[in-house]
């Protein structure tokens, strides 16, 4: 009888991340490596999408209160961010949080990294659909009509699939310009927006009742959506040139580059929009800018601006979406299907996770739920921080479980301390959530608990009838 009924935890060799040509099985020419900047730009696309567009309106209702959310947020975004540089010099493979669970704990936990990782893409990508009608508005007017307003969610979700479905080398390319192009109404509002500053605009500290912690980790779960994508560079970890040690710059650089854009952004919204009109704004960076230089042509560049930074996000997201189960699928915990690449990109991967988005988004809208942007971007609170608390508990079992005579104790004083404080960051990030956030989260993360048995279930069989074990 055979003594393993599972695959080696390190799984088989990714064909592609070793560089082979031709061996997503497509046209190599449309494959290819992501070197630094690309990598960087990956990280700062993805966590620069359409939350920082829509998000200082989310937690106006909260107040200026929320600016300390957002420096908090920061200060735990930024550990994480180291902690995924290290895992990903550990183990520089496609996959980011699932390898790093099931490299430490097993089959199950690597299948619930992805099963929520995979949750929190195609939610984010929903999320990200919505905020970008709110700008599109601006241009097309859309949401007095409800099929408008759906047909324009879903195009917007269709586009940046499509460009994936071309090939990495597009992916690439359009993350590069895209990146390039948001800088500008964020870097407009974050040097405009101080010269126009008004502190009468910033309304209450604590705008709304219970405790000023409460209010703290309330706006912190929210705003948690702008900074997902911290770990993207270490899920395309495969797609990285010399992924141990252009993974962790990048994903370290792209962070603290988006903290910057995002806390100047945020105070700058704060002190030009006067907070009764900025709680119900569903644009409020295109009314930041009118209100600074009058008239409306100046909002309406914001949104085309907007509208490309939102695209360029979820052209990343997309690509995200298909990785993680991709590297689970290798590994016997998806369906195969999940393996089938084509110049690079996992396309059924990018094909599942557009349909469940789509549908997800039309639900929303059908739904009759009037904050359907916020109640999405809850439940990828609870979601990505699944990953997260497991990438941290991970690199706390890496660090713990080495020979005595190969630590480093001063780097081993060092890791540990930021793996806790993602740990308990993350820890704190469920809490704030809500419980109806928690509530869904958890329903879509044990709906998936079918799934890991039947996979499991498929292994076991085909390890009983393989030739070594009847002998």
């Amino acid at each position: 009888m055979s003594t393993a009924t599972t695959p080696p935890r390190s799984g088989p060799a990714d064909p592609t991340a070793a560089g082979a040509p031709g061996a997503d099985g497509g046209d190599s020419r449309h494959a290819r490596r992501f070197g630094l900047p690309v990598a960087t730009a990956l990280v700062m696309g993805n966590i620069i999408g359409g939350g920082i567009f829509l998000l200082p309106a989310s937690v106006a209702r909260y107040g200026t209160i929320s600016l300390v959310a957002f420096g908090v947020l920061t200060l735990g975004a930024i550990a994480l961010a180291l902690v995924f540089g290290r895992l990903a010099h550990r183990h520089p493979k496609t996959g980011g949080p699932y390898v790093y669970a099931r490299e430490a704990f097993g089959d199950f936990a690597g299948f619930l990294t992805a099963w929520s990782y995979w949750i929190t893409t195609w939610v984010s990508n929903a999320a990200l659909a919505v905020a970008a009608v709110g700008y599109l508005d601006v241009l097309l007017p859309v949401h007095g009509s409800t099929t408008a307003t759906i047909g324009a969610a879903l195009l917007i979700q269709w586009l940046p699939a499509l460009a994936n479905l071309a090939g990495t080398r597009y992916v690439g390319a359009v993350q590069v310009v895209a990146t390039v192009l948001k800088f500008v109404p964020l870097l407009l509002v974050a040097i405009g927006g101080l010269f126009a500053f008004d502190s009468a605009n910033l309304g209450p500290f604590h705008a709304e009742g219970g405790s000023a912690l409460g209010a703290v980790s309330a706006s912190a779960a929210i705003l948690l959506f702008s900074y997902l994508g911290v770990e993207s560079a270490a899920v395309s970890a495969g797609e990285v040139r010399d992924p141990r040690r252009n993974v962790g710059r990048a994903t370290v650089l792209g962070t603290l580059a988006a903290a910057l854009l995002y806390l100047l952004t945020t105070l700058s919204v704060f002190g030009t929009v006067p907070h009764e009109r900025l709680v119900s704004s569903t644009a409020p960076f295109t009314d930041s800018v009118n209100l600074m230089f009058g008239g409306s042509w100046g909002g309406t560049a914001v949104a085309c601006m907007a509208l490309v930074s939102m695209l360029g996000a979820l052209n990343g997201w997309t690509l995200l979406s298909a990785q993680t189960p991709y590297a689970a699928a290798r590994d016997g915990l998806f369906p195969k299907a999940f393996t089938r690449k084509r110049r690079g990109v996992p396309t059924v991967g990018v094909a599942v996770t557009v349909v469940l988005a789509s549908l997800l988004t039309v639900y929303n809208y059908t739904s009759g739920n009037p904050r359907v942007f916020e109640t999405l971007v809850l439940v990828t609170t609870f979601t990505a921080t699944v990953p997260y608390l497991l990438s941290a508990a991970a690199q706390l079992y890496f660090l713990l479980s080495g020979r005595p005579d190969r630590v480093n104790r001063a780097r081993l004083v060092r890791d540990t301390l930021l793996a806790l404080t993602a740990f308990g960051f993350s820890l704190w990030l469920v809490a704030g959530s809500g419980h109806a956030a928690v509530y869904q989260g958890v329903l879509f993360l044990f709906a998936g608990v079918p799934v890991y048995a039947w996979m499991s279930a498929r292994r076991q069989r085909a390890a009983a009838s393989s030739p070594a074990d009847r002998t």
